[in-house]
């Protein structure tokens, strides 16, 4: 990839038609031991499953779905959701979720490009809190704290590492100006 990345929101309907990239690029992060929900081994079907769901949420208007593509393939090679449905008394955050970039992809902009467009959307959006959690010590956290992002916290043993064993998970916040 020579050529900065494309992003752009997914339409429903591109959300359906997309379910077999953006698998490719989750099974990519979870083979190589990203912990993002999901234990090894991660099929094919338990991978498009989840991603059906997440459709579902952006046909929904319960989530944003944000992918970076490669201009001169137009490959998915990257990910992120602004989780827009909240409780009641919050209607002005939203969460930050699976903010995915595929191993070939990475150290290349491409989560800072991510993390800016969901700032934006979520803006446009009129949100102006967003949280998110991600594993402590590892690139993302790194990311994260060079995009702005304020670290609230760490909590032990929240997860597994997708062939077993306890990580720790960092909670991050970030107030925007909704647009």
């Amino acid at each position: 990839m020579n050529q900065p990345v494309t992003i752009r929101q997914l339409t429903p309907q591109e959300a359906r038609e997309q379910i077999g990239a953006l698998s490719a690029v989750l099974i990519d992060c979870v083979e190589g031991g990203a912990s993002v929900s999901f234990m090894l081994p991660l099929t094919r079907d338990r991978a498009d499953a989840f991603w059906q769901g997440v459709a579902e949420g952006v046909a929904a208007g319960k989530r944003i779905l944000l992918v970076a593509q490669d201009p001169s393939t137009d490959t998915i090679v990257g990910t992120v959701q602004v989780i827009l449905d909240q409780p009641e008394n919050q209607p002005h955050r939203a969460d930050i979720a699976k903010m995915l970039v595929h191993s070939q992809a990475r150290r290349r902009g491409v989560g800072a490009a991510l993390m800016q467009a969901a700032e934006e959307a979520a803006a446009k959006a009129g949100k102006t809190v967003l949280v998110l959690d991600t594993v402590t010590g590892g690139d993302a956290e790194r990311l994260y704290e060079r995009v702005g992002w304020v670290k609230s916290g760490i909590i032990p043993n929240y997860a597994l590492w997708p062939k077993g064993g306890f990580c720790d998970t960092t909670v991050f916040y970030k107030q925007i100006s909704a647009a």
